[in-house]
This record gives C-alpha cells, structure tokens and sequence, in this order.
C-alpha cells in the first residue's frame, strides 16, 4: 500500500471516528434526557455516568451490529473510499443540521440512510442488501412500539406493587433504582450504536484488502469507537435533552426507571439479533410510553409527531445528501 493510499485510509478512519464522537454527541439525550429531568442527577454528572457505561458495553455484546452494517446494507464488493467518505459526510451533515435544530433524529439512520445514498450513486439499486436493509427498516417501526409496550407494562406493574406505599416512599425508591435503569440503557446504546461506525471502518478495511478473506472487526477498531462515542457523550446533547426530558412528558423517578428500563429491554435484544435501531427512536416510544400510562393527554403529541415526521425524513434525507457528497467526491477519490 503506497503512502497515498494509506494517508486516504487513516483520513476516513478519523471521519468515521468524528461521526461516532457526534453520534455520542447527539444521542446522549438518549441516555440522559430522564435521570436529569427527574432531578436524580445533574446535567454533567449524568454525562460521565452515560459515557462510563457507553465505553464498556463492547464486554457485554457480540459484534452482531457491526457484522450487519459492514455487510448487510449494501453490498461489500462495491465499497470504496468515495462510497464511505461519501456515506459518512451525509449522516454527519444531516446530524449536524437536526443537533442544531434540537430535533431527536436517529444517528443510526442518517447512517444507513449515508450507505444506501452512496452506494445507489455507485452501483445503482443493485448495490442494495434488501435483507439488511428490510429488517433495518421494519425497526424503524418496532423499536418505538416494542418500547412503548415495555415501559407501558413497566409503569403499570410497578404502580400495582406499590399501590400501598406513599408517593414519597415510592420517589425515594426509584430515585435508587434509576441509576440501575439508567446504567442498563447506556449500555445498551453504546453497544448498539457505536458498532455502527466499527461496521463502516472495518467494511472499508476488509473493501481495501486489510482483514483477509473474512469479514471481522478489529479489537482497536472495538476500542476506538466505544472511545469515540463514549467522549461525544460526555460533551452533552443539551438542546436535545430538553425535547426528551421535559417537552414529551414530564416524568417522576419511577416513570424514568420505566422507561429506560423498557428502552434498555428493547435495545438488548435489538444488539443480540444484529439489527441496527435507533436508540432515539426506542427512548421517544418508551417516554411516551410512561407518559400515555398516566393519562393520553399528559403526552404533548404534537411534540412526539414533530419527532415522528424526523424519523421518517432521516433516511432519505441523509441518502440524498451522500448522494450529493459521492458525485462531489469524484473529483479527489476514487
């Protein structure tokens, strides 16, 4: 590999690693948003707290995730430079954009959404994996509504077995209980989320020749994007905390615990199947799970649609704008 080839290679790796760091950046409402507007921690403490369990979910999931955005969005044989400079300077620009704005969009989305744009600008609709990428589009759907369910279920179990006890007993209690919650829910967004960005650097890696003749994902690969995220988390998505902390619904301590719990459920078994969610998607269904249990007008839906219609505009969106970054990046890459 010539010095120019490799200079490309290190160049995408740093962009791929500042996607994850924006992606921390992004979503760390997503593992915050309830345990700050309980009140149970402050602002920065809750970040450290995410960013902690963020960093060590790699020692408690399989590379399933990885595996499928590595392989199974579109197909291996037509990734290249372009195509994943290309896919990721859409999700960070549409990231960007919706960071700015406060809107809750999905990360994991503008990514797959960057991939499918690239590689159709590449290859036509026959780069596409439709496998991959049907059951990535069906959790679109699920995840929310798997949330909702869960936390749903959550709120009204725990309100039957504490009917007897006082509602200051009952916040003190899951005013505890809520590190654990949230605690299970960092994990399971670092587990989902960061192997996206493991997926796309050790896709390009295996594109270039580097892992042989099977797919896999690096351990520094592993360690440097659980770092990445892990420090994007720290930095704090505050615009964003305020839409999922408070403008949804307003939650005690045991609604937070409910939700997050529901939401970590949902993310666990999403990271063992290998299907790339939305942590953002899967957290919005669970508040507004927790919300809908108190009463159906405790939800400010016309906040939760506003989120809704970025869910649906993210893909598309994002592929458009990596389509727009491949034909630019045809003048330098290949």
């Amino acid at each position: 590999m010539d010095a120019t080839t490799l200079g490309l290679l290190v160049g995408l790796i740093a962009i791929a690693l500042l996607f994850d760091f924006l992606n921390g950046l992004h979503d760390a409402a997503n593992s915050i948003a309830t345990i700050v507007s309980t009140r149970v921690l402050p602002p920065r403490a809750a970040v450290f707290w995410a960013a902690f369990f963020n960093f060590i979910a790699f020692l408690f999931f399989g590379l399933h995730v990885a595996q499928t955005i590595g392989t199974g969005i579109i197909d291996p044989a037509i990734v290249g430079p372009r195509v994943i400079f290309a896919a990721l300077m859409g999700a960070i620009a549409w990231n960007l954009i919706t960071w700015w704005g406060g809107i809750p969009s999905s990360s994991s989305h503008a990514l797959i959404g960057g991939l499918l744009g690239a590689g159709v600008a590449k290859a036509g609709a026959l780069a596409i994996v439709w496998k991959g990428v049907l059951k990535t589009a069906s959790a679109i759907f699920l995840s929310p509504a798997v949330g909702f369910l869960l936390a749903l279920a959550l709120v009204l179990a725990v309100s039957w077995i504490f009917v007897r006890r006082t509602p200051l007993a009952v916040d003190r209690t899951f005013r505890v209980l809520q590190f654990a919650s949230a605690s299970l829910y960092s994990l399971g967004h670092g587990g989902n989320d960061a192997q996206k960005t493991m997926g796309i650097i050790a896709g390009l890696l295996f594109a270039q020749g580097m892992l042989g003749e099977t797919f896999f994902v690096p351990f520094w690969v592993v360690l440097s994007c659980q770092a990445a995220m892990a420090a994007g988390t720290m930095f704090g998505g505050w615009r964003i905390v305020r839409t999922m902390g408070s403008k949804i619904t307003r939650l005690t301590p045991m609604q937070g615990f409910c939700a997050e719990t529901g939401g970590a459920i949902t993310l666990f078994a999403a990271t063992g199947l290998g299907i790339p969610v939305s942590t953002t998607h899967t957290i919005t269904g669970a508040i507004v799970g927790v919300g809908a249990a108190r009463r159906v007008s405790a939800v400010r839906w016309n906040i939760a649609s506003s989120i809704v219609v970025a869910w649906i505009v993210t893909l598309p969106a994002a592929a458009l704008v990596s389509a727009g970054f491949y034909t630019l990046a045809g003048i330098a890459l290949p």
